[in-house]
């Protein structure tokens, strides 16, 4: 039984990073693990794959060269159980997209969520069979219209009320592009999941280069999900380009960091530092005679002028003095104390 704590959806920096090595091992094993052993030294929360078999995938009648590049990426029941205990001994998530059904048995115990990928959001009987079991599931929503991710998100929690409680559903902003463009991205979509959905929000990210994990960050996406390999050079599968490598993902935590502490929050107070510096006295204002003034003169606002430091006469106290007679000799930029 998955232990679902308030923070499921956190990681160790933020939130919770999904690196996701997916096809890029291309089918060589040696690589595959050569991959996750970068992701497990890059920091990330959980290192995700996909399971599939070309046959239980695509039909191959009608897409054969589809389904001869899914059978030449495709790893084996044990390497794939492999790479999950050398996540787990790194103390690091795996997960896997599990494309064919069969195959959940075997690998259930190794994942402490299910993601639906944006391609089965609508693949109703499959949905369900990952719901039979209550797990937690990450659901991606590209492809797909707002009416369309409504009816998949009520028709999970029909399938299993367990899905009506927090932490139990996610979801994420996507575009099934690789790459996608920046006018396609549409991090706001953000906003209006939040509105409409008591759900814990993320963002999977198919662009180039870590903006876009930044700014969805920012504005609230507690889950990144990013394409990961070690290098994108002399790469052809598509899924490198659009890939973040082992530096670029610890300076992204980095910037997170910063973020979360620039962020603060959402309290207005004087802040401790603040009040340390001085600059309460030294930045504010307070009332000064611009001459000398003589004791029971009327005070108008031509004899007075606003300076800092704020010493004396608080500026918002002006009332105090002005239109009233003077109640002794001034000089003039003397504090003056009433």
């Amino acid at each position: 039984m998955i232990n679902i704590k308030k923070n499921f959806w956190t990681g160790k920096n933020g939130p919770l990073m999904i690196a996701e090595i997916g096809g890029n091992h291309e089918g060589n094993f040696a690589y595959a693990k050569k991959l996750t052993k970068n992701a497990i030294d890059s920091g990330v929360d959980v290192i995700k794959f996909q399971i599939y078999t070309g046959d239980g995938i695509v039909n191959k009648k009608i897409s054969p060269e589809r389904h001869k590049h899914f059978s030449k990426f495709q790893l084996t029941k044990e390497q794939h159980i492999e790479l999950a205990e050398i996540c787990y001994k790194a103390k690091v998530q795996y997960n896997a997209s599990i494309w064919n059904l069969d195959m959940i048995d075997w690998v259930d115990k190794y994942l402490k969520f299910y993601k639906i990928g944006s391609g089965d959001l609508t693949a109703y009987p499959i949905i369900h069979e990952f719901t039979k079991r209550g797990k937690p599931i990450l659901l991606s929503t590209g492809l797909s219209n707002l009416n369309e991710i409504k009816n998949t998100i009520n028709f999970i929690k029909k399938s299993n009320p367990v899905y009506k409680k927090k932490n139990m559903l996610a979801i994420m902003q996507c575009t099934s592009m690789y790459p996608t463009e920046d006018d396609d991205v549409n991090i706001l979509v953000i906003d209006k999941f939040k509105k409409l959905f008591n759900l814990e929000i993320g963002y999977s990210h198919h662009s180039f280069g870590d903006l876009a994990l930044l700014i969805a960050y920012i504005k609230g996406a507690n889950i990144l999900e990013f394409h990961f390999t070690d290098d994108r050079k002399n790469k052809v599968f598509r899924d490198h380009l659009i890939s973040l490598t082992k530096n670029e993902v610890q300076n992204l935590i980095t910037k997170f960091q910063r973020v979360k502490k620039l962020l603060g929050r959402s309290e207005k107070i004087t802040l401790k530092s603040e009040i340390k510096s001085g600059h309460l006295k030294s930045f504010r204002r307070a009332i000064f005679f611009n001459k000398d003034i003589a004791k029971g003169k009327l005070i108008k606002d031509t004899d007075l002028v606003c300076l800092r430091p704020n010493e004396g006469l608080d500026a918002r106290k002006i009332k105090k003095i002005l239109g009233k007679k003077s109640p002794k000799n001034f000089k003039a930029f003397e504090k003056i104390k009433i």
